[in-house]
């Protein structure tokens, strides 16, 4: 049995948010304002999302889902653009994470649908939204930070790279150790996630099913598969996105083209 929230619960819930905005303002933390406002997003996002998703329950089409997976992924490739410091120009800023994203995280969760979980239809939005989004999320973090890692390292160790590329290496292996290091940074989040798992903390979806009455070791099992999924959409979508941004940095004459990259501003 699901004991439902009401406005005044959920009010009470967001005293807290008020209460760390005073403390902000009281400390000259600067992150008072900015707390409450993506607060206020918060709560507008999951609202409207709530009313998508129920009309989307109610109208189960494929067309539905694949539209609205369509649009997670697009917000989900212009948020690891945003993320960068250093972006790619053009095309490459938004395609780039974008393109990993629908390769690795929509791949899984496709996969996942079909052949674990085996619902019919395969596209019921009660199984596939709610997967996509947390395969997406994690996804998302870790294209994030290793594109970041990635475009850093070529920039801080430039004259190193074109050393090497004088002393005849290919745009291979002159990028190779910070390919690595980049994919790794990228990997590192879910890693953590998993090895902390059930010890010191319960993850969110299987948090939420026994909070919905869910038999705990069923909650388990399906925590168990979101992980092991999350953990190859990230890994997978991290090694995509790191390598296509590595050639990226070259160009045919094999010379090292940071001129591709835009930094913006802080």
């Amino acid at each position: 049995m699901v004991i439902e929230l009401t406005v005044l619960d959920l009010a009470l819930a967001a005293l807290l948010i008020l209460a760390l905005a005073g403390v902000s303002l009281r400390l000259g933390l600067g992150i008072g304002q900015r707390l409450v406002v993506s607060a206020a997003r918060t709560t507008i996002q999951l609202l409207l999302i709530g009313l998508v998703l129920k009309l989307l329950f109610d109208n189960v089409h494929f067309l539905w889902v694949a539209a609205m997976a369509a649009v997670m992924i697009t917000a989900a490739g212009r948020e690891v653009m945003a993320r960068q410091k250093r972006r790619f120009v053009g095309w490459w800023g938004f395609g780039l994470g974008t393109l990993s994203m629908f390769v690795s995280s929509f791949t899984v969760s496709v996969l996942a649908l079909l052949v674990v979980i085996g619902n019919t239809p395969w596209y019921t939005p009660q199984y596939a939204i709610p997967l996509l989004g947390m395969v997406l999320g994690n996804t998302m973090n870790g294209i994030a930070l290793g594109l970041d890692r990635l475009t850093h390292e070529a920039s801080t160790r430039r004259a190193v790279l074109e050393a090497r590329l004088a002393l005849g290496q290919d745009w291979d292996e002159t990028i190779a150790d910070t390919r690595r290091e980049a994919i790794r940074v990228g990997m590192i989040p879910i890693i953590n996630a998993m090895a902390a798992a059930g010890i010191v903390s319960l993850p969110g979806m299987m948090t939420g099913q026994i909070l919905a009455g869910t038999p705990p070791v069923e909650a388990v099992k399906y925590q168990i598969l979101v992980m092991f999924l999350i953990a190859g959409g990230t890994g997978f979508g991290t090694v995509v996105a790191v390598s296509l941004g590595a050639r990226r940095l070259f160009d045919e004459r094999q010379r090292l083209r940071l001129d591709r990259l835009h930094t913006s501003a802080d």
